[in-house]
């Protein structure tokens, strides 16, 4: 999958072709930096126990792979810094600068850990240097969602922001879905010990290539036209505002706490489903890293395509209607669905994670225009980027540490099954407290 064949939704006839041509070079540039950045994240998620065998070898296998998800979780901290810095520099120089300069600097890092000595060669150095790198990566990489569902809503027609925006987290699943097939190609060609040495290391060298392409995209794009004629009112008027995120503590703090509960839920759900739910068949159901890969790629495959539906008819129902019926899909199905997955066979399980993915594209597919509709123009990628990276930041890059922490301290393997539980009930409250947005322009 690359930008330069991904096809946007295609848009009513009667839209100029100037227009046209815009929003879908807009829409691939938004589609390649959530590629790049969750491609990486599949490739350390499904690659975790051979991470954690070259970086932490001297412990044991659980609290080898324990440290190598605190590592994935401890670069979700910086998260919220970079959401504030991108959203700052987002709101303030345009979201297309914001977009170019993040994935340079995300595919940069990305790719360093390909190039990464193991804890055989520099000893402790090498844990060290992988958090360091890690915390760069998720700095950068915390202004590519935000950024590129407000620059898509800004761009969107009227009637189809739901539509267009859902783009983006069918880009995070698409990166998913071709890191699962790229390891799973790895298992199949590769021995065990070349995987191991070397061959752990392929889909991170990619990761320059792919961020070059889409840094040339966003590079030869014009920023949104709500941001310009933002600009030229200030201009106009020739005032300084205060900074994006004063303004938003200020006046906004509403729609922060809303962005902030509701995003819980994709959060948990999407890390714990699409990224950890491999590790978890494999390690705690018994079944084999073959079948667990095949299980999460045909998942994964739906899910992508429910993701568009699930945009569109948010257009059409409403972002809370669809955000509502998804927090209380996952009440109601979650514990059955996870006490079912245990010794089934393949076929069973394959359609329980289906289920699972279109429960989570219900909310994944409506969300990013929700975040992007409760905030105004002049704090918008503040907004948004500070409220998803937050919960991103405490509750999704953790997720996988405090599943498999659960699951130890409990001995249950149904542990993972109320947190995901706790994150739906937050959401439903947030979504409770908050309007209606789909039917409204976008605010100034």
């Amino acid at each position: 999958m690359s930008s330069t064949t991904f096809n946007a939704p295609s848009l009513d006839g009667a839209a100029p072709d100037a227009e046209r041509q815009a929003l879908r070079k807009a829409a691939r540039a938004s589609f390649m930096g959530n590629f790049v950045e969750w491609f990486d994240y599949a490739a350390y998620g499904y690659l975790a126990t051979i991470i954690a065998a070259t970086f932490f070898p001297q412990t044991d296998k659980t609290s080898g792979l324990l440290a190598t998800f605190a590592v994935f979780a401890l670069s979700f901290l910086v998260r919220p810094l970079g959401g504030v810095v991108w959203g700052h520099f987002g709101d303030r120089h345009g979201r297309r600068n914001a977009l170019s300069l993040s994935i340079l600097i995300m595919s940069i890092s990305t790719f360093c850990i390909g190039l990464l000595p193991g804890y055989a060669q520099i000893g402790l150095w090498a844990p060290g240097l992988l958090l360091l790198i890690r915390l760069v990566q998720g700095f950068s990489a915390s202004g590519e969602y935000a950024g590129a569902a407000a620059f898509l809503a800004e761009y969107a027609p009227p009637g189809r922001r739901g539509l267009y925006t859902s783009i983006v987290p069918a880009s995070t699943a698409a990166g998913l879905l071709f890191g699962a097939a790229f390891v799973a190609v790895l298992h199949e060609l590769l021995s065990s010990e070349d995987l191991h040495s070397w061959g752990w290391r392929l889909p991170f060298l990619l990761a320059a290539p792919f961020g070059l392409v889409g840094r040339y995209i966003r590079m030869s794009l014009q920023d949104t036209p709500k941001f310009l004629e933002m600009e030229q009112r200030l201009e106009h008027k020739a005032c300084m505002t205060p900074a994006p995120i004063r303004e938003l503590l200020a006046r906004h703090r509403r729609s922060l706490a809303i962005g902030l509960g509701v995003t819980c839920l994709n959060a948990v759900a999407f890390y714990l489903l699409l990224s950890y739910m491999p590790t978890y068949l494999s390690n705690e159901m018994g079944m084999s890293e073959r079948d667990s890969f095949i299980a999460s790629t045909v998942s994964l495959a739906t899910y992508i395509g429910l993701i568009f539906l699930m945009g569109r008819l948010s257009d059409q129902f409403g972002r809370k209607t669809m955000l509502v019926v998804a927090s209380l899909l996952f009440l109601g199905l979650t514990v059955p669905l996870f006490k079912l997955l245990d010794g089934q066979p393949l076929l069973v399980i394959l359609a329980i994670q289906i289920l699972f993915g279109a429960m989570l594209a219900m909310n994944d597919g409506t969300l990013p225009c929700l975040l992007a509709e409760i905030f105004p123009t002049q704090v918008r990628f503040s907004g948004f980027a500070l409220s998803f990276n937050l919960a991103n930041a405490l509750f999704g890059g953790t997720a996988p540490f405090i599943a498999t922490w659960l699951i130890q301290a409990t001995g249950s393997k149904l542990a993972p099954a109320g947190y995901l539980l706790a994150a739906a009930l937050v959401a439903l409250l947030a979504m409770l407290m908050c309007r209606e947005t789909a039917h409204a322009a976008l605010q100034d």
